[in-house]
């Protein structure tokens, strides 16, 4: 260090044999303990780098605060402000020597070897406040693995699963000050945040499902993470039409298009909630502009998120189908809504069973279900409920839920009244929804699939 550029400090930490960053710790400790036996708040010692700022004058553009100015002020008997005054500036009979600014300092072995050990616990420190790569690795593996054996999992147990990613993330984000793993830790928790969120809307928990999903797009604003952002966003347009707000749901679902560095499949989900959306406004031609405009996405662009990760954050053609299925109901079209619910139950028949997503499978055959009710076809729509009928009671999320709860309702039509096959019909609706998960939550949604 340049002599002219010492600190008073410098000088009366060297006078006392204090100079290493440890020994000053050991007496500042001391001392910080004797002001809290006084009842007088004291903060821990300044770290290495901050006690070498604090020995050259001009090293730090403010006074420590008082917390610790109390500490130092106490240990040397000055106002800080004189602490950390030039050396240069402290009068010669208070230097002790008059020759002492000239003088180079006399090391020993002993300091030598006192300030290579302080250097050496510094730097272990830093070394230990970062992850090892492997556990982040992990981190992403599982998420990915979660995501697309999401349709393929029961509900409560996905949300287990991401509960305990999202804990494990938030504990690591403690264990490391690293920028780029800050980064991936926060995109790992988006994930599992909205994972967690479109579960427990299949659960039929609106009010967690909506916290979840604000919680995704906050940790994705973080990071200036677009895709995670939008899908985010549309998660929020998707939960406002099933809460009554489907003007709500439109705007929303068109803030999400105007995030950054998003592929044709995040384009394409967007486009479908936004179809539902008018399509709960009876806003027909609208509804058809947003569906002509989720198939014009081709999948030319990409994103990490919706492409590469894929699973729930995906968006396929079935599930594009099933989608606009529901949104011909809306506007009662049968004849559309059979030809799209068709179509996602054929795209999904050449899939092994085990890899065809409930989420998915079980609302499109229930939307084909209700399309036959509309045209007075019980039987049709007996046959199409009928793999509908055999979903273990945890898998009948709030999706199935409400469509069978339309379904029923078409039943009760005049056309329908005293025909014994309506009658079995309903019953066996009415039987399906009374286990289901989110009936036990206590869901409503009164907009969802309306009659």
């Amino acid at each position: 260090m340049d002599e002219g550029r010492r600190t008073v400090l410098f000088l009366l930490a060297t006078r006392r044999g204090i100079r290493s960053h440890k020994a000053f710790s050991g007496e500042y400790e001391r001392v910080a303990q004797q002001l809290r036996s006084e009842g007088r708040e004291a903060a821990p010692p300044p770290g290495q780098r901050h006690y070498e700022r604090l020995l050259k004058f001009g090293g730090v553009k403010t006074a420590p605060h008082g917390p610790t100015a109390c500490v130092l002020e106490r240990m040397f008997q000055r106002p800080i402000g004189d602490l950390l005054r030039s050396a240069d500036d402290e009068p010669t009979d208070e230097r002790g020597d008059p020759g002492w600014a000239p003088s180079p300092p006399v090391l020993n072995e002993s300091e030598l070897l006192m300030t290579a050990r302080d250097a050496a616990s510094h730097s272990g420190e830093a070394a230990a406040l970062r992850l090892d790569e492997l556990t982040l690795d992990q981190l992403h593996d599982d998420l990915v693995t979660l995501s697309r054996q999401y349709g393929c999992k029961a509900p409560a147990e996905v949300f287990h699963e991401a509960n305990n990613l999202l804990q494990q993330v938030q504990i690591n984000l403690e264990r490391t000050k690293a920028p780029e793993q800050h980064t991936r830790l926060y995109y790992a928790a988006a994930q599992a945040s909205a994972l967690l969120a479109a579960v427990s809307f299949d659960l039929g928990a609106l009010t967690p499902a909506v916290s979840f999903a604000r919680s995704a797009a906050q940790y994705g604003k973080t990071i200036d993470n677009g895709p995670l952002q939008a899908y985010a966003y549309g998660m929020l347009a998707f939960m406002a039409f099933w809460d009554g707000r489907p003007s709500e749901s439109v705007r929303l679902a068109k803030r999400a298009h105007q995030f950054g560095g998003l592929g044709d499949t995040a384009r394409r989900r967007l486009y479908s909630i936004e179809a539902r959306a008018h399509g709960h406004l009876r806003d027909d031609d609208q509804a058809q502009r947003a569906i002509r405009a989720a198939q014009e996405q081709t999948g030319v662009h990409r994103d990490e998120l919706h492409d590469d990760i894929g699973g729930e954050f995906g968006f396929d053609a079935a599930r594009t189908a099933m989608s606009n299925a529901t949104t011909c109901l809306l506007l009662r079209d049968s004849t559309g809504a059979e030809e799209f619910a068709n179509t996602a139950l054929t795209l999904l028949s050449y899939r092994p069973d085990a890899e065809v997503p409930i989420v998915v499978a079980g609302p499109a055959a229930i939307d084909l279900a209700r399309a036959r009710l509309m045209r007075n076809e019980v039987e049709g729509a007996q046959e199409a409920l009928e793999p509908i009928f055999d979903v273990p009671p945890g898998w009948r999320g709030s999706g199935m839920l409400e469509r069978l709860i339309a379904a029923r309702i078409e039943l009760t039509r005049p056309q329908f009244r005293g025909a014994p096959a309506a009658l079995s019909l309903a019953e066996q609706i009415e039987d399906f929804t009374v286990l289901s998960p989110a009936r036990r939550l206590g869901a409503q949604s009164p907009l969802a699939i309306e009659a």
